[in-house]
């Protein structure tokens, strides 16, 4: 498949201007019809992003990236959603020396999410994320387009704008089914090693790895 040329600054702009109050279902409509190729990267801690992209495009590409450290919750979770939704996915495998750097050390992240993706991306002209704005400081600029230097194509995140309770709405309007340890307490779900319920309740990704200064993985960094 061709890929198409990538959106000019003007039009990036403009799109963003015009996706700022849009529907997410406008947008997922847009990076389908305008990109054609596009994966939709899933962690599966809700289900929101799945339901908008599957109810236009059933036959859609989803990623989700098996760290080999995930809660056996989120594995269940993730058998069950695409047996049941008979959504297309294709599960990641860390890097070949990712055993020699385990969860919480300086390249887990890197071997077992960046490295692994780019593969995944690989050829596509974009991909569709689940990013919002409120989820941490550093994402409060988060563009709704824009063009992903670090994996080559456009990177498009209908749900920039929305707000947990948003999320939440959504997930009830459409009696969508929970991740299993929401019920537990956990907010923002990673890996088992380096995950905990918020230890901040006004923070919900303060349980992503806690005690460390760290706050993102490296996939949504320039």
């Amino acid at each position: 498949m061709m890929i198409p040329s990538p959106p000019s600054h003007a039009e990036l702009a403009a799109l963003n201007g015009r996706f700022e109050t849009a529907d997410p279902s406008e947008i997922v409509r847009w990076a389908f019809e305008r990109l054609g190729d596009v994966v939709v990267a899933c962690s599966f801690e809700d289900l929101v992003l799945v339901h908008l992209v599957r109810a236009q495009r059933p036959d859609a590409q989803f990623v989700f990236l098996d760290t080999g450290g995930h809660f056996a919750e989120t594995l269940a979770f993730v058998d069950q959603i695409e047996r049941e939704w008979g959504i297309a996915l294709l599960r990641t495998e860390p890097s070949s020396n990712a055993r020699d750097w385990p969860c919480g050390t300086a390249r887990c992240c890197e071997l077992r999410k960046v490295d692994p993706l780019r593969l995944a991306l690989a050829g596509r002209a974009g991909w569709v994320t689940a990013l919002k704005r409120v989820d941490a400081p550093t994402r409060l600029t988060t563009p709704i387009v824009s063009v992903d230097e670090k994996f080559g194509l456009i990177k498009v995140n209908p749900l920039a704008t929305w707000t947990d309770e948003d999320i939440a709405y959504y997930l009830t309007h459409h009696a969508l089914p929970e991740h299993p340890l929401w019920s537990r307490g956990y907010a923002s779900i990673g890996c088992a090693a380096v995950t905990t319920p918020p230890a901040d309740p006004s923070n919900r990704r303060s349980g992503r790895w806690a005690g460390a200064d760290k706050v993102e993985c490296g996939l949504h960094e320039v």
